[in-house]
């Protein structure tokens, strides 16, 4: 099946599923950014809709609905994604506009969603980008086609573990956050090494490998 096949099916379906303001809002605010997102992030990342809701109601902390570009709703997971466009969402926006939206996601989050948001321009231009960020958050909550071993899960938040310091890791950091020995530690930080992942520093003697830098592109392995 094709995107447009399959977009087109996406949005009948949901508005099949809706009457009143929420169909009329499906069918008003679904534009070019959203179809952009569909189509250049989502699909080609995942190349399904399953469980992901266009134009989602939520009621804000001032009883007012408030209309999600979507929403990705699972078991584990309820997951709020934003497109903005620097000219409504920061050109033209008041001060209270401003105030509003940034109470609005932290009231979203102390009711149990994680909120992203996507530029409109990177959606567009960067594509690639939004995909490997969307992937980094996804990668959390999605199952693995095969089972994944101890120590594919012990690489993926090492590489998590390194974005977080902002660092090259250090043996010491990898037996902390993951609570195993030097050894251990010292093998899986090779096995990232092997596969282009991480890059192994020596000290100023150059005997010896002291830290573990992050390669580029290394985000999109998670």
């Amino acid at each position: 099946m094709t995107f447009e096949q399959a977009h087109a099916t996406y949005i009948h379906y949901h508005l099949q599923r809706r009457s009143g303001e929420r169909r009329g809002r499906l069918d008003r605010g679904h534009r070019e950014a959203e179809k952009m997102f569909c189509r250049n992030v989502w699909w080609a990342l995942l190349g399904n809709f399953d469980d992901l809701h266009p134009e989602f109601e939520v009621i804000d902390w001032r009883g007012l609905s408030y209309f999600c570009d979507f929403a990705w709703l699972t078991q584990a997971v309820k997951l709020i994604i934003e497109i903005k466009g620097f000219g409504p969402h920061v050109r033209d926006m008041d001060r209270q506009k401003y105030c509003n939206e940034l109470n609005r996601e932290t009231f979203l989050t102390a009711m149990g969603y994680q909120v992203l948001s996507f530029a409109y321009d990177d959606v567009a231009n960067r594509p690639e980008l939004c995909i490997t960020l969307l992937r980094m958050v996804l990668s959390r909550y999605l199952s693995q086609a095969s089972p994944v071993c101890i120590g594919s899960v012990s690489e993926r938040e090492i590489i998590r573990l390194a974005c977080r310091l902002a660092r090259p890791l250090r043996p010491i950091d990898v037996e902390t956050h993951l609570s195993i020995n030097h050894r251990s530690a010292v093998r899986t930080l090779r096995s990232l090494c092997s596969k282009g992942l991480l890059t192994a520093v020596t000290g100023s003697a150059g005997k010896h490998i002291v830290r573990y830098e992050l390669q580029r592109g290394a985000l999109q392995h998670l």
